[in-house]
């Protein structure tokens, strides 16, 4: 935010807004981003949202609703003169007014509907028909389209004529008159050729582009794979009907970000901020895995019942378990943390697993062995028990490596089987690796200590 912004308090604003000096909040809100306005109108009270937003510059009124949370926009939308909600959807880009109804009861999105032209309408519906996951569901129809044969000068007049409802104006896209996308052209390269070179000429005819039924995170990941800001979106044929701007992708990802890094901690997507999620809903989020894991760490107790003689054979054993089952936990997730990591980014796919495989086997050896090493000697320099250092050193060796080997093969498994790899990251793995850590230092401790 300026710096006016951030001296000027909630409160001061109200009272001018309560003081009717709507000149001086619009002077101060045509300084400041339509991204911090809608922040701010985040935090202040609902009965307020209207007045502010019809004192706001009209120019960035839309800009600034399209940055709202729903529930402000869903205020808005009720308070809104019919006048002022036409002007509003004249103004958005096609992909956040979808966006927008996406989120919306159904009775605002009648009357949206409702206030828009029959062709926007027709649009809109075609956007949402498209499945949630899907690159369709985040493109815009409003992008430029040139025809081949025109020249530079007639390319760019066109674009004049044409590029203020456009989402993105810099790359534009060359079709046939059935909108067969033949290739790409930036405003850059119009406006540095002479007058009389063609689009065709110019154009880029090697084009990366999706389907509209494409896994949206999948043509998101395209953005960073060939650094482009706009991606063209076909139907299935090839007939070019939207773009993919680079705000969208960013979007994409920070969503499937956000959802591996709750499924990672074994809590439900919930698609909402956690302040706008209400207490039922973490509850029903959380609770179903918990007790997944309650359930399937029961085989641990279990399997220690089943050991209780060698507890009171040697009482010590108990005191180096929680060691041997965090260690193991901390391996598995590293393992794990840094395969998902690679098939989100795609360095890593199911066909490599072997390599991974073997790659993981040499270091959790390498690993196993130094710990091992290390804990063996200092469990005999306290305890000066052999056999008992003999059977940590062991047990950290083989706990280590199928820690590690489990935490590399299963995300790549579960990938194959079409899941989402997040499923069996830390602490569903941790819970896996606890059941064989356990299994494994009583089956040595037994042969070795006889116990």
């Amino acid at each position: 935010m300026t710096e006016i912004m951030e001296r000027m308090e909630e409160k001061e604003l109200l009272k001018l807004l309560s003081d009717h000096k709507y000149a001086q909040i619009r002077e101060i809100m045509e300084n400041e981003n339509a991204v911090d306005i809608a922040e701010f109108m985040g935090e202040i009270p609902p009965e307020f949202l209207l007045k502010f937003f019809r004192v706001l510059p009209k120019d960035m009124a839309a800009d600034v609703f399209a940055e709202m949370d729903p529930e402000e926009q869903e205020v808005l939308i009720n308070g809104f003169t019919d006048r002022e909600l036409k002007d509003v959807l004249d103004d958005m880009y096609l992909d956040d007014t979808v966006d927008m109804l996406e989120e919306m009861p159904a009775n605002v999105v009648n009357r949206v509907l409702a206030k828009a032209d029959s062709e926007t309408r027709k649009q809109i519906n075609e956007l949402l028909k498209y499945p949630e996951d899907s690159a369709g569901a985040v493109m815009t129809t409003e992008y430029m389209r040139l025809r081949k044969d025109l020249k530079v000068p007639e390319a760019v007049a066109w674009i004049r004529k044409r590029g203020e409802d456009c989402a993105d104006l810099y790359n534009c896209f060359v079709t046939d008159a059935n909108r067969q996308l033949l290739g790409t052209i930036t405003l850059r390269e119009l406006l540095l050729a002479g007058d009389e070179r063609t689009v065709e000429s110019l154009m880029d005819e090697n084009v990366i582009s999706v389907k509209t039924l494409d896994d949206k995170e999948t043509a998101a990941k395209l953005f960073d794979r060939y650094e482009i800001t706009t991606l063209p979106v076909t139907d299935q044929e090839d007939r070019m009907v939207g773009i993919i701007t680079i705000d969208d992708a960013i979007d994409v990802l920070q969503e499937e970000n956000t959802e591996d890094m709750v499924k990672m901690a074994a809590v439900a997507p919930a698609g909402e901020t956690y302040f706008d999620t209400g207490i039922l809903h973490h509850v029903k989020n959380r609770i179903p895995w918990l007790f997944v894991l309650m359930f399937s760490s029961m085989m641990t107790g279990i399997i220690i019942e089943h050991y209780e003689g060698a507890f009171q054979a040697a009482p010590l054993l108990v005191a180096l378990m929680p060691m041997l089952m965090d260690t193991g936990g901390n391996c598995g997730t590293q393992a794990s943390t840094l395969i998902i990591r690679g098939m989100a980014l795609d360095e890593i796919r199911p066909r490599d697993f072997f390599k991974v495989f073997w790659t993981e086997f040499r270091v959790s050896g390498m690993v196993g062995a130094a710990l091992a090493v290390a804990n063996g000697v200092r469990i005999y320099l306290q305890y000066r028990d052999p056999s008992l250092a003999l059977v940590i050193a062991f047990t950290l060796l083989f706990v280590v490596m199928v820690a590690k080997l489990l935490g590399c093969c299963l995300p790549m498994l579960v990938k194959r089987l079409h899941l989402d790899p997040a499923l069996v990251a830390s602490p569903l793995l941790t819970t896996f690796v606890d059941i064989c850590s356990v299994t494994i230092y009583f089956t040595i401790a037994t042969h070795i200590m006889h116990v």
